[in-house]
């Protein structure tokens, strides 16, 4: 996307993907969280407001005039064509926002985390190298539904909107499996950081020598 090395940071709903994230900005990566910029742009007075207020009216807002996202993964999860609409005003708004933090970032390296990056072809060109983080299935299950007080079947719906475990695995150039074991995380993460740390360095040697 800038140039520079970067790592598109991805899994299924529940694997601990801002965990993981974490674990790399304390090692020196700049993290870049998709989800984060989509949450700020659908808070009180966020850029795509005006827009949701416009296209779905006020009964999607909650009081304090930020989109009422319970009510709008409802209407979403049953309309395609509603889902459709909400992407169309978010999605060019996430990508320029998320161009713009990636201009600013100072770190070794980018780390993009973007929960769909498996199902959007655009997404896997724009990173160096995929990075899935892969759990269980049901202990994505047991983690959404405690974090999110989700029924099973909720959790189930969302989960079949994503790719499968298997698509992302296949995706996948570098993968952290996540049981919970966060020691054993921590190490894998620091193995892979001193490589992205190396295959950055390479990239900006590279570009100098064309230079």
């Amino acid at each position: 996307m800038t140039g520079r090395f970067s790592v598109g940071l991805t899994g299924g709903i529940g694997s601990g993907k801002t965990t993981i994230a974490n674990m790399f900005a304390k090692f020196g990566a700049s993290i870049i969280d998709t989800d984060v910029i989509a949450h700020q742009l659908t808070q009180p007075g966020g850029l795509a407001m005006p827009s949701i207020r416009e296209q779905f009216g006020d009964k999607y807002l909650t009081d304090d005039g930020a989109m009422d996202r319970t009510r709008m993964r409802e209407l979403v999860f049953a309309d395609n064509q509603q889902k459709q609409k909400l992407e169309n005003i978010l999605h060019p708004l996430i990508r320029q926002e998320t161009e713009k933090a990636a201009s600013l970032a100072t770190g070794a390296y980018l780390i993009f985390v973007v929960p769909l990056l498996v199902e959007s072809a655009s997404w896997r060109n724009k990173v160096s190298r995929i990075l899935v983080i892969d759990c269980e299935e049901q202990t994505q299950i047991r983690r959404v539904m405690t974090r999110n007080n989700l029924s099973e079947e909720q959790v189930r719906s969302i989960m079949r909107a994503q790719a499968s475990r298997q698509q992302r695995q296949e995706a996948a150039d570098d993968l952290i499996f996540n049981d919970g074991d966060l020691s054993l995380i921590s190490d894998q993460v620091r193995v892979l950081h001193e490589k992205y740390q190396s295959l950055a360095k390479s990239l900006i040697n590279n570009h100098h020598k064309k230079v």
